[in-house]
């Protein structure tokens, strides 16, 4: 039977870059772009994009049932990939929009960068917006074929932090260092977008696709 990779579509992600990409790497696996709860929990992987604030990707998430759906895939032990807001929402607790409760897959909270200063005493811009550098943190599966301190495109203003640090994929540095990706069990999240992050990214993509947990 075909392999079925859900991505979750609750109108917060990049969805058409995201699925291409995944077509892309994909090796007969069916790329299924999902909003049904009962879709995503029968999907055999399940990607959880998202771009925007974090009070309105929770909002829907709880309002259609897909928070539940995403918490059942985790107790399900499927590989889940969390990018971007998708990783956000799986922390604790975010200090966005005045601060909101997230679904708490992992323990750690998303805080703003606020004003940081580069190496040479120059006011970084945020968001943070560009390719930069992932240290990998643990040596994992997903890492397969892809050099350490790999370069990956990131467009955000909040970062992980406060994520255990046997918990922590991937480390990245815009004026504090903080988790560029976090894993547990059968979850991975990235903060950059692989879809937009060229072969390094497509790599990550494929490792997902093939990932056994």
């Amino acid at each position: 039977m075909t392999e079925v990779v859900a991505v979750i579509d609750y109108g917060m992600g990049n969805l058409h870059s995201a699925s291409k990409a995944l077509e892309k790497v994909a090796s007969g696996q069916t790329i299924l772009i999902t909003s049904d709860p009962d879709q995503v929990r029968a999907a055999d992987r399940v990607v959880f994009p998202g771009v925007g604030a974090i009070r309105d990707c929770i909002a829907v998430l709880r309002d259609t049932g897909l928070d539940q759906a995403i918490h059942d895939v985790v107790a399900a032990g499927k590989p889940l990939l969390g990018i971007c807001v998708g990783m956000q929402a799986l922390l604790a607790r975010s200090e966005e929009n005045n601060g909101i409760d997230c679904l708490g897959v992992f323990s750690g909270q998303v805080s703003f960068f606020g004003e940081m200063l580069g190496e040479t005493g120059n006011k970084l811009k945020v968001p943070h917006m560009g390719w930069n550098q992932v240290q990998q943190g643990m040596a994992h599966p997903m890492w397969a074929g892809i050099a350490d301190n790999a370069r990956f495109y990131f467009v955000h203003s909040y970062c992980a932090t406060d994520v255990p640090e046997s918990e922590v994929a991937g480390y990245c540095d815009y004026g504090r260092r903080f988790a560029a990706a976090v894993t547990r069990d059968n979850v991975f999240a990235v903060q950059f977008h692989p879809e937009k992050s060229a072969d390094a990214g497509l790599t990550l993509l494929e490792n997902f696709l093939r990932w056994q947990p």
